[in-house]
C-alpha cells in the first residue's frame, strides 16, 4: 500500500481528477448501467474517458505553457470573458454541490447499513442515524478542509483512490463479461427504454466533470510544476484517463456479469452490493461497501473545495485553500449537502438526479478550452491538430449528450 501511494502521489494532480470523476454517483450509474443493459454503454465510457484525458491534458499544458489558470484565461481572451466564467463559475459550482448532496446522501446511508448488519436494533432508527452519520462525515472533511493544505489533500485523496480501485478491479477475477459483450459494447448505440437518456447524461456529467479540467491548473500550481514537468503532466493525464476508465469499467462490468438479466432493480443502497453476492458470496457486502465508502470520501474534498477554487481563479488566478472567502463557501457547502439526509431521500434516485446536472455546463466548458488552445502568440504548441479534432468531437459529444438528456427529461 506505501509503494502503490507513493506511486499514485507522483502524480499527484491526477489524483483529484479521479476524486472528481469516480463518486458515488459513478458508482450508482454504472451499476445501474450494468445491471439495466449490460456493457451496452460502454462505448459512453470509452468515449468520456477518452475525451476527459485530452482535456485534462490540454488544460494542464495550457497553464504549464502560459503561466494562466483555467477561468482568468477565458476572462481575459475571450470574448464577453467576464460573462461567460461567471456562467462556468454558477453552472459548474450548482452541478457539483448538486453531486456533492448525492454523495453525502449515499456514503453516510452505506455507513447506516454496516451498522444496522451488525446490529439490527438499530434498524428502526434510520433518519436519525443517517442524519448523525453525515453530520460527522462532512464535519470532519470540512474541519480538514480549514487546517489542511495542498499536500494533506492529495495524500487522503491517493489512499482513498488506492481502496476503491482495488475494492473495484478485484471483483473483475470473479465476475468478467464475456469479450464479445465488451466488443458490442464499443459500437455506439442508445436502449430505446424509458429514462436511457438520463442515464447516460448522468454517465457523461460524472465522467467528463468540468471541475476536473477547470482545477487542473490550480493543482498543477499547488503541485509546484513547471514548464520543465511538460513530460509529467502528460504522463499523469494518460494515467488519470486510464485509471478513470478501468475502475469504473470494472463496476460496469460486475454489475453485468452478477444482475444483468436477473430483473432485479436497484432501488437502495443495500441492493447494490447484490453486484458482488453471486461471485464472492459472504465477502460481497464488504468489498462493495469499502469501494463505495472509498468513492464517496474521495469526491467530497474536491466537491467541497470547486468554488471557492474557481472564485479564487476568477479573481488572482491562484489557488486559494486559505482565504476567509474558503472557509465560508465550503461551510456553505457542508451545510446544503446535508440535504438528502435532512429531508429523507431515496440516495439512489436523487444521485443519479444531482449527476444530470454537471452535463450541462459541460459544452460551454469545452469550448472555452478549444478557444484557448488555439490562441496566437501564446508559446503554444505549433502541431495541435490531433487535439483540435479531439476538442471538438468531445464539443459535439457533449452537446448531443445534454440535448438527449433533456428530451428524456422534458419527454
Amino acid at each position: 500500500m506505501k509503494r502503490l501511494i507513493k506511486f499514485l502521489l507522483a502524480f499527484g494532480p491526477g489524483i483529484f481528477a479521479i476524486g472528481y470523476t469516480i463518486g458515488t454517483g459513478s458508482v450508482t450509474s454504472m451499476i445501474v448501467a450494468g445491471n439495466n443493459f449490460g456493457m451496452q454503454l460502454l462505448w459512453v465510457l470509452f468515449f468520456s474517458c477518452l475525451f476527459s484525458g485530452v482535456l485534462i491534458y490540454v488544460s494542464g499544458n495550457y497553464y504549464l505553457l502560459t503561466g494562466e489558470t483555467a477561468l482568468s484565461a477565458v476572462k481575459k481572451h475571450l470574448p464577453a470573458g467576464k460573462v461567460i466564467a461567471i456562467a462556468i463559475i454558477v453552472a459548474v459550482g450548482i452541478g457539483q454541490w448538486n453531486s456533492l448532496i448525492g454523495i453525502l446522501g449515499i456514503t453516510s446511508n452505506v455507513i447506516y447499513e454496516i451498522l444496522v448488519i451488525n446490529f439490527p436494533s438499530l434498524k428502526g432508527y434510520q433518519y436519525g442515524l443517517v442524519l448523525a452519520i453525515a453530520i460527522c462525515i462532512i464535519g470532519i472533511f470540512y474541519f480538514l478542509l480549514i487546517k489542511g493544505n495542498y499536500t494533506i489533500f492529495e495524500k487522503v485523496l491517493a489512499l482513498f483512490v488506492s481502496m476503491m480501485g482495488l475494492s473495484f478491479v478485484f471483483t473483475l477475477f470473479f465476475v468478467f463479461p464475456l469479450p464479445s459483450e465488451i466488443i458490442m459494447g464499443l459500437v455506439p448505440t442508445i436502449p430505446k427504454v424509458e429514462g436511457a437518456g438520463i442515464l447516460i447524461a448522468a454517465f457523461v456529467g460524472t465522467t467528463m466533470a468540468s471541475a476536473t479540467f477547470l482545477s487542473r491548473p490550480l493543482f498543477i500550481q499547488g503541485k509546484g510544476w513547471t514548464k520543465n514537468d511538460l513530460g509529467t503532466q502528460k504522463n499523469d493525464s494518460i494515467l488519470a484517463a486510464i485509471l478513470i476508465f478501468t475502475i469504473s469499467g470494472s463496476i460496469m462490468a460486475v454489475a453485468s456479469g452478477s444482475l444483468h438479466g436477473s430483473g432485479k432493480e436497484i432501488s437502495h443502497v443495500l441492493d447494490m452490493s447484490e453486484t458482488l453476492e453471486p461471485s464472492v458470496g459472504k465477502f460481497a457486502v464488504s468489498i462493495f461497501f469499502a469501494g463505495t465508502l472509498s468513492a464517496g470520501l474521495s469526491s467530497i474534498f474536491p466537491c467541497l473545495m470547486i468554488v471557492p477554487l474557481m472564485l479564487g481563479d476568477y479573481n488572482t488566478g491562484q489557488l486559494d485553500v486559505k482565504s476567509r472567502r474558503f472557509k465560508i463557501t465550503t461551510g456553505i457547502a457542508s451545510v446544503l449537502a446535508l440535504s438528502v439526509p435532512v429531508f429523507g431521500f431515496n440516495p439512489i434516485q436523487g444521485q443519479i438526479f444531482t449527476q444530470v446536472f454537471n452535463v450541462f455546463a459541460l459544452p460551454l466548458v469545452v469550448v472555452s478550452f478549444l478557444v484557448l488552445w488555439n490562441r496566437k502568440n501564446a508559446g503554444l504548441p505549433a502541431k495541435r491538430l490531433i487535439t483540435n479534432i479531439i476538442l471538438v468531437a468531445a464539443f459535439a459529444f457533449s452537446i448531443i449528450i445534454m440535448f438527449n438528456g433533456l428530451a428524456d427529461i422534458f419527454g
